[in-house]
């Protein structure tokens, strides 16, 4: 069993809070190694500093990215380069956004599942997973899933099968808020899951340092 990595995100409701590197700053000495954001609601300024002020503290940094069009991937790839990103989480994968990560030398989870026209993720389990495992033959790092926002059938049946077929690090984003979904990923093989929006709506705890704590205690214990 792996205990799997808790990646901090500063986002509530898919945007990049207001006031993200004040929170990091009283957070940045909790027990979270791995911090998070989204283009949405920063400027190339703002998240140059932002993840800068990260890595000053020894964190490393990742970068959710909701695009679906080629384009607009490609230049949250430029963005992120821009200012010193370490990891991309999402856009559907794309051969020309892979190599320009490479290039960049940003480690790349593009998503699996999601559908370009709602951004959701949709589709029957088996379908999921024939994608997922396709993807996993490329040259990436691994693969991204909104596992708990799947609509189209039973979220933690298709967090098992992907976990159980593959053999690159499969990373859950949002909507993990409860103790008894992390008791579930802690029983499966994943790599890290991504937190945000539970820790603005103190679900853990009050303050953010809190937080950290208690679900880094109860994820290794």
């Amino acid at each position: 069993m792996l205990n799997p990595k808790l990646i901090v995100f500063l986002t509530w409701h898919d945007v990049t809070v207001e006031n993200a590197k004040e929170i990091f700053l009283e957070a940045k000495d909790a027990p979270a190694e791995y911090w998070g954001i989204k283009v949405e609601g920063t400027t190339p300024e703002s998240m140059r500093d932002l993840v800068q002020c990260m890595k000053d503290a020894g964190k490393k940094t990742f970068l959710e990215v909701l695009a679906v069009k080629e384009e607009d991937c490609l230049k949250a790839v430029a963005q992120a380069k821009d200012s010193g990103i370490d990891h991309i989480l999402g856009t559907m994968y794309y051969e020309s956004v892979e190599k320009a990560a490479a290039k960049a030398g940003i480690a790349y989870s593009p998503f699996a599942g999601l559908d370009m026209e709602t951004t959701r993720l949709v589709g029957s389990i088996d379908d999921i997973v024939s994608e997922a495992l396709e993807i996993e033959k490329k040259p990436v790092f691994g693969i991204n899933i909104s596992g708990y926002r799947y609509i189209d059938g039973d979220p933690e049946e298709l967090i098992s099968a992907l976990s159980s077929k593959l053999k690159k690090p499969l990373s859950i984003a949002g909507s993990v808020d409860s103790y008894e979904k992390l008791s579930f990923l802690k029983e499966q093989n994943v790599w890290a899951f991504t937190m945000g929006g539970a820790l603005f709506e103190k679900k853990f705890g009050e303050t953010f340092s809190e937080q950290i704590r208690i679900v880094q205690d109860y994820i290794k214990k």
